[in-house]
Formats: structure tokens, sequence, C-alpha cells
């Protein structure tokens, strides 16, 4: 899909869908994971470039489950992004912004990026 505003509301109603064919009453759960993905989402939207600007920037949202685990994994055509996840914390409460990452950080099992074959890709995990 196309990154734009509008994108994460695609995510939202995509992961609406997945959520309820799953049968899982855990809302803890729920808003755990779906709150990592839309901050994960809004990064994408908000933070990536590409280098070719007459190229749009495009991105793929899969999710899956298992017994013990529910996985997230965004793929975005961005240029390479300069983040440590080990070194993002919450911002200050005066700050607008640089919540986004703590909070997913926060939500999941494990959050995890890498930049391969042109691409950038985060793999969320939340345990069930």
């Amino acid at each position: 899909m196309a990154v734009e505003p509008e994108s994460i509301d695609l995510v939202q109603n995509a992961f609406e869908t997945w959520w309820t064919s799953l049968g899982d009453d855990s809302l803890e759960t729920r808003f755990s994971f779906e709150t990592a993905i839309v901050e994960i989402a809004a990064n994408v939207v908000e933070h990536s470039r590409r280098s070719d600007a007459d190229h749009g920037r495009r991105f793929t949202l899969e999710l899956s489950a298992t017994d013990d685990r529910l996985t997230a994994v965004f793929h975005d055509n961005g240029m390479p992004s300069e983040i440590d996840l080990s070194a993002v914390s919450m911002a200050d409460l005066e700050d607008e912004d640089g919540r986004g990452l703590a909070l997913a950080l926060l939500s999941l099992e494990s959050l995890d990026y890498k930049h391969e074959d042109g691409r950038n890709v985060w793999t969320l995990v939340c345990r069930r």
C-alpha cells in the first residue's frame, strides 16, 4: 500500500479484521499488539524517505499467529534507517513526539529492524 497518512487507518482496519478472525478475547494482548503495530506504521508514514523521489513510498504488512505468539512484519521501500533500538527511550512529558518506538518496545516481546534487499523490515512479536 502507498505510504500516506491514510495508511494508518488501513492498517488499523486490517488489524481489526485479522484480530476478529483469531477469536482471541484477550484485551490486554490486543491493546499491546495493536498499539505497537500502529506506532510502527506511523513511523513508516512519518519517517521513511526515498532517495528517488520519482517513485512512491510503499509498504506491506503481514500478520500471523501461532498458539503462543503474534507476529507482524512491515516491509517498506524507504532508505535505511539509522535507528538503534537499544538506545530508544521514552520522550519527556513536555515533548510532542518521540514516544512511538518506546511504546512499541514496551508492548512487545521483541521488535527488530533490519534493511535487506533494498527494503526496511520491521518484525514485531507479542506473546499470547
